[in-house]
Formats: structure tokens, sequence, C-alpha cells
């Protein structure tokens, strides 16, 4: 019981404790350490460990990943965040907001091109002058006749 106890209180977790709990290998929080997206400290031992909070940080990650936030994104929006402290609910909803915005633009995109997709493919026509996927609005004619594409 005493050693659960000490556990429950610690407030540093150690690399593999953080893999086991994230989900992530090892090697993938040393990267994101290198790529500056969490931080550890040094025991006197030399060995890394993380703050709790981190394991915060690491889940948001893993979701913004998964929506298809690139790694720059996340770093910049997480660089904003107070490093001394644990982010509070502001701090995380001000993030939510500004990847709400871009995820609705993409999600808006990635329709607008699965819409044309869908009637390119019907169509058949093969024709570079009409496709409103690779030439839209037969923006290429400007450059001449000709392959332009090649």
């Amino acid at each position: 019981m005493r050693s659960r106890r000490l556990r429950m209180t610690k407030k540093e977790l150690s690399v593999g404790e953080l893999s086991r709990r994230s989900g992530l290998p090892v090697s993938t929080l040393h990267f994101y350490e290198r790529r500056g997206l969490i931080a550890s400290e040094r025991t006197s031992a030399n060995h890394r460990v993380y703050r709790r909070e981190i394991l915060r940080r690491v889940t948001v990650i893993k979701i913004a990943q998964s929506a298809g936030i690139p790694l720059a994104e996340i770093a910049e929006a997480l660089s904003q965040l107070p490093r001394d402290t644990s982010p509070d609910t502001h701090d995380w909803e001000r993030i939510a907001e500004n990847w709400h915005y871009d995820l609705t633009r993409r999600i808006e995109l990635l329709t607008a091109l699965r819409d044309k997709m869908a009637m390119c493919i019907g169509c058949g026509c093969l024709s570079v002058q009409r496709c409103p996927l690779v030439n839209a609005n037969d923006h290429l004619a400007k450059d001449g006749s000709g392959a332009r594409l090649l």
C-alpha cells in the first residue's frame, strides 16, 4: 500500500511511465522532445523525468496529429502555453479554437475535392482544358498550347 501511495503522489514520470500511459514508444517521446514539443528534466542519476502535465501535452499532440495538423503547427501552438505551470482550461480552449478554424477550412476543401473527383472520375473526358481538378477555369491556357504539367 505504501508504494502505491508513493506512486500516486510522485510529481514526475519516467520516460517508460510516460510511454506506457500515453501509448507511445519511448523513441517517439524522445523525438517530440528533440522537436521542442515536450521537455524533460534530469535526475541526479541523469535519468529523464517528465512533469505529470506532459502527459496532457502528449495526448494533445496525438489528437492533433490524428486530425492531420502538422507537427510544426502543433509546436507553434504548444509554444504559447506556459512552461513553468500547468496550462489551464483557457489555454487549451485558445489552442482548440485556432485548430477548429483550420480544421473546418480543411474539411471544406477536402469535401470540395471529393465532390470534384467523383465528377471527374465519372466524366471520362480526359480533357485537361475542362478538368476542374487539374485546370480549373483553364488557367493553363495563359502559358500557351502543349503539355504544361509534365
